[in-house]
Order: C-alpha cells, then structure tokens, then sequence
C-alpha cells in the first residue's frame, strides 16, 4: 500500500554551508569593515553578534537569503528579541525542526476534511499518509502545499 511522511527538517549541513556563507557575506561588505559582527551555529541555533541593531537586522537578511540558496524555507527561522551585553547586540535564530501536536493534528485535521481515500496517523513529530492509489497521495500533497501550518513541509519515505 503506497505512503508518504510529512516532516519538517532542516539539514544541519545545509544549515553550517548557510552559515558560512552569510559570514563570508559579512566579511566582504564594506560597511561592516572593521565591526565585531560573527555567526555563531550552535545545532538548530545561529547567534547573530554586531555593534549595532541595524547590522543585527542586515545580517538577519543576509542569513535569510543563504538559507532559501542552500534550500532551506525561511519560515523555518524563529528569531529571538536582540539582548544587549556591552557594546555588543546579540539574536538568537532558532530554526523549527520537527512538527509540533498541534500541527500534526492540524494537519490531519485538513487531509480528513477533504474526503480523500487516504489515512493519516501521527508518529512522533511527522504524519504518516497512507493509501491505495498513488494519484490520491499527490492530491493530499498538493493539498498540504497550499496550506499554511506554520512550519515548512517536506514529503519523504515514499512507497509505492
């Protein structure tokens, strides 16, 4: 019987390539010459650290941009208030991985309320689909696309 998982991940790889790239971006911009501005990863966490809140807000759209070019969804990022220790400001950036209860409920909610041959049951932090016909399981997931859960979606582990 075919299925499909819906997860929300975030490639940690993806995410230091990301990183890296947006401090390269910080090392070779003119007005950031001679600041104290640094990413600092940590797991699913990146700390931005600058002078100033205006360098805060630019590094947090130049990590934006490296994220959707090394293909991870922006709506994944959850960003902290600045917090000021000395001369220097500093923002944590969370990016979500995993789908919360109220999501996966959410979501299981939508795909029985479009009467479509197919089960969902949730397992941990992804909802596992199932169902007869392969064409059924891309409608759910053309269904999900459209709809807004709070979280990125991705559809991985599909069997015919």
């Amino acid at each position: 019987m075919p299925s499909f998982d819906v997860v929300s991940e975030v490639d940690l790889h993806q995410l230091t390539n990301a990183v890296d790239q947006a401090g390269r971006v910080v090392a070779n911009r003119f007005d950031f010459k001679g600041v104290d501005a640094s990413f600092e990863r940590n797991e699913y966490t990146v700390t931005l650290t600058a002078e100033a809140d205006i360098q805060i807000q630019q590094m947090l759209d130049m990590l934006r941009a490296a994220l959707i070019k090394c293909g991870i969804d922006s709506d994944a990022m959850d960003c902290g208030e600045p917090v000021e220790s000395g001369k220097t400001i500093k923002q944590a950036v969370t990016l979500k991985n995993g789908l919360e209860t109220p999501q996966c409920k959410d979501i299981v909610k939508r795909i029985k309320e479009s009467k479509l041959k197919v089960q969902a049951q949730i397992q941990g932090d992804q909802v596992r689909v199932t169902g007869k016909k392969r064409d059924d399981l891309q409608q759910v997931m053309a269904l999900l696309r459209e709809g807004d859960f709070g979280a990125p979606l991705q559809f991985n582990n599909f069997r015919d």
